[in-house]
Order: C-alpha cells, then sequence, then structure tokens
C-alpha cells in the first residue's frame, strides 16, 4: 500500500467503500483494514465522517460496519445506469442486425456531436468513428438532427455562430444553405449526411426525444455509400425510428 499521506482523503473514502464491498456481511474498521493499511487513527476519522454522512451505518452494539442509506442509494442508482445503458446496448444492437450498418447513439457536446455508444457492422469494410470520437454539427447527420430540433429563430442564431469547415466537396459552408437544410430536417423527421463529413460515406438519423417531444440524442447508422445509398437509408429510416421510440421507453426519458 502506498503512504497514505501520497492518497488524497476523497480517493481514501473510495477505498474504505470498496474493502466494504468485498465483505460477506458487516465488518470492523480493523478487519477493514487488513489491506488499506491506514493508519488506526486515519481510518477512524474517516469512517465516523462516513457514518455522519449517511454512506456507512453502525450495527448495533456499535463497532461493526454496513452500507448506510446513502451509499445503498448509490449503489441502486449506479444499476440502474447500468441496466439503462445494457437496455441501449440491445436496441442498438438490434438495429445493427436489421440495416447491416454501423449504428451510433450521439449527443450533442460543446463542440460538436459526442459518439456515447455504437455498434459495429460485421463487414470488413467500415468507418471507423470510435466511442469518444467528437464530430461537427453542421455536417453529419446526427448534428443536423440536433439543430433541427432547436426552435428556428434560436437554430438561425446558432447556426450563424458556427464555423462551417470544409471536409469534402458536399460541406455545406453556407450558413443560410444549412439552416434551409436544417428546416427540410425538422419537417421530415430525419436528417442525411450525403457525403458531407467524409467522402464516399452516407448516413441517416433520427432524433430521440423524451415524453415531452424534448431532444435528447440522435441515433444514426452510416455506412459507404458503394453499400448505402441514400435511397437504401431513407428505405431504413423506419428502423431507427422505431429505435428511437424503443430508447424512450427503456431509458425512461
Amino acid at each position: 500500500m502506498p503512504d497514505e499521506r501520497r492518497i488524497p482523503t476523497g480517493m481514501r473514502n473510495l477505498l474504505i467503500i470498496e474493502a466494504l464491498s468485498r465483505a460477506s456481511g458487516p465488518v470492523t474498521p480493523t478487519e477493514l483494514n487488513r489491506n488499506l493499511e491506514l493508519p488506526r487513527q486515519t481510518l477512524h476519522r474517516l469512517c465516523n465522517t462516513l457514518v455522519q454522512e449517511g454512506i456507512l451505518a453502525r450495527e448495533p452494539g456499535g463497532k461493526r460496519l454496513r452500507p448506510g442509506r446513502r451509499l445503498r442509494s448509490i449503489g441502486t442508482g449506479i444499476l440502474n445506469v447500468s441496466l439503462s445503458h445494457m437496455a441501449r446496448r440491445q436496441i442498438l444492437e438490434g438495429i445493427a442486425a436489421k440495416v447491416g450498418e454501423t449504428v451510433n447513439f450521439v449527443v450533442p457536446g460543446e463542440s460538436g456531436m459526442h459518439y456515447m455508444d455504437r455498434v459495429e457492422t460485421d463487414w470488413p469494410v467500415r468507418i471507423q468513428l470510435p466511442v469518444g470520437t467528437e464530430v461537427p454539427f453542421h455536417c453529419t447527420a446526427s448534428g443536423k438532427a440536433f439543430l433541427s430540433s432547436i426552435p428556428f429563430k434560436r437554430r438561425k442564431s446558432f447556426i450563424r455562430t458556427l464555423d462551417l469547415k470544409r471536409f469534402t466537396p458536399n460541406t455545406h459552408t453556407n450558413h443560410d444553405a444549412l439552416i434551409e437544410d436544417t428546416e427540410r430536417v425538422a419537417l421530415r423527421g430525419y436528417a442525411l449526411d450525403e457525403e458531407e463529413f467524409i467522402e464516399d460515406m452516407n448516413a441517416i438519423a433520427v432524433p430521440v426525444t423524451d415524453d415531452k417531444g424534448r431532444y435528447v440524442a440522435s441515433l444514426a447508422f452510416h455506412g459507404p455509400k458503394q453499400r448505402l445509398s441514400i435511397e437504401t437509408a431513407i428505405a431504413n429510416v423506419g428502423e431507427i425510428r422505431e429505435g428511437s421510440l424503443a430508447l424512450r421507453a427503456a431509458l425512461d426519458l
């Protein structure tokens, strides 16, 4: 165990919680400390603080510690987040199996659209945009699905702040043209990327909304144009529309 003076206080608390999670039942601070090797006074002080904050609780008699109300609530919340991720993953895998292309769950970030989840196609030829990738608003299907969800007056103002960097010959570099494109997206309910971000790649996206119709994320699939024509993408838009509704239900949006 490293010198305890080098371990931040918050990390020491996490180490105590981790040690408790490995126990088969309530334990004494001494039992907790077998692998932690913290100074006795430090351990007792931290445990007392965690008890006071409701993270830990004492068994009758006061010697043994168990998870407190707040820690149980945290555990339940983490489990729910994990279940939501698993449900989302199952839905994305189902769509990918039907459309035969890579499916993405994308959310807006400060400077672009952020790939939060992704199921890759089985085809050997694919577009590499891993989870964590950030792509532009103005030339991606997921980005235009997001832009189209913004009320028109605010959308126009926001779009005019964007740097419309050219990535391909098809990239929108005119703000008015992009505004018109997002209005078409808003009317038909899906957005297209017709080789606007990457040459020879087509994509289609729909918004995922909550029960009040507010935008939450974009659900999209893409592929090389030799395999995924725009006509084929549009013909399969029903799959991601159904996926969007399934996500709303599964994630309790």
